[in-house]
């Protein structure tokens, strides 16, 4: 719900990495990886495997969105984010 969304860090900057991982900045100052792997998977999401479609991540919202519109729910994100460090 909209309600949890906004109890949880919000992402504040996201980079592509290597091996499907983002790099992520929640507005809490913590710095997170998040392996996006698992998720590239079938037809639409599939299209994540093609690196220049890869590297077109950027926030949107309280998530992370590409340019053909895939995303990733804001709690995953966090919560299947690995701390650095």
């Amino acid at each position: 719900s909209e309600v949890i969304a906004m109890l949880r860090p919000k992402v504040i900057t996201v980079k592509p990495m290597s091996n499907y991982r983002l790099f992520l900045s929640f507005d809490t100052g913590e710095q997170r990886i998040f392996d996006v792997l698992p998720y590239i998977d079938g037809e639409w999401y599939g299209r994540l495997r093609d690196q220049s479609v890869f590297s077109t991540v950027h926030v949107a919202g309280h998530t992370v969105e590409w340019a053909d519109g895939q995303d990733i729910a804001p709690h995953e994100l966090y919560d299947l984010s690995v701390p650095i460090g």
